[in-house]
């Protein structure tokens, strides 16, 4: 494990042609904007000087549709692609398509047995269920920013019956160990989740994570695998940060995070997207 400094170079073949094109994927949440939103101005220059300089800079995180695309427009990508609902739904992005994007990619899946599994285990739990047309269905007036939409309540049923591309369950009521105990216990089967950092689940088709997107994408793209770059600090970017050619970990991540990437740099107060993109340069 390496910790990466300001002007640390460390990583994937550090004497490579400089102009080696690289496929970079950047998490959102707690990477590139802190956990109130706030994304930097040397973070945002770091990653507009990367992409001018003529790398696959793209966003890869749990957030839905609606919820990335302003992170996209902050960093300027107009071309490219972005993964969202860990990865759940790819896009690709040109402005002269008519919206400056169009979807690739969906993975969706029945949330039924989940949710009654879930229902059963954690009946006081907020659910939000995120369908195939990218309206977002919800139980107890549950809302989040990472929706991008207005969630609709509806019943427990109307859910069950939905078709997904994303599920999430959130419970104020469990402290985040009595949360992992009992997802734990359920044994949830055909579907791939990850628990947030607190009593927080995101669920996917079965096999569908960041990593899974961002590989069909570096196939797409040509792009070797050892010229791959992942930042990322939450247990949804596991997969991502150990797929990666170099995967690195922000300075907050938790233990098994940590475990997952090559290097860890400063945390997301401190810019630590920033330094590692710096770095690429």
């Amino acid at each position: 494990m390496t910790t990466l400094t300001e002007n640390s170079a460390a990583g994937i073949e550090d004497q490579r042609d400089i102009q080696q094109k690289l496929m970079i994927a950047l998490d959102v949440d707690g990477t590139l904007v802190d956990h109130d939103g706030h994304m930097s101005a040397a973070v945002r220059e770091a990653a507009q000087t990367v992409l001018a300089a003529g790398h696959d800079v793209m966003i890869a995180t749990g957030r839905s549709l609606n919820a990335t695309l302003p992170v996209i427009e902050q960093i300027g990508i107009d071309r490219g692609y972005a993964v969202c609902c860990n990865g759940g739904v790819t896009l690709r992005l040109d402005p002269e398509l008519t919206d400056g994007y169009e979807i690739i990619h969906k993975a969706t899946f029945d949330p039924g047995p989940a949710l009654r599994a879930l229902r059963r285990r954690l009946p006081s739990a907020k659910y939000a269920l995120e369908d195939e047309d990218g309206n977002f269905l919800s139980t107890e007036r549950f809302q989040d920013a990472s929706f991008g939409v207005e969630a609709i309540g509806v019943d427990f049923q109307t859910m069950l019956e939905a078709t997904a591309v994303r599920v999430v369950v959130f419970s104020a009521e469990n402290t985040p160990e009595e949360f992992n105990e009992a997802i734990e216990h359920i044994g949830l089967a055909g579907v791939t989740y990850s628990v947030g950092w607190t009593a927080w689940l995101d669920i996917a088709a079965a096999g569908v994570t960041k990593a899974s997107a961002l590989e069909s994408l570096r196939r797409r793209l040509g792009v070797e695998a050892a010229c791959t770059v992942a930042i990322g600090d939450g247990r949804n970017d596991i997969e991502m940060l150990a797929w990666a050619g170099r995967g690195v970990a922000m300075g907050q991540a938790p233990e098994e995070v940590v475990a997952a990437a090559d290097e860890v740099t400063k945390s997301v107060y401190d810019d630590g997207a920033a330094h590692v993109l710096r770095g690429l340069l």
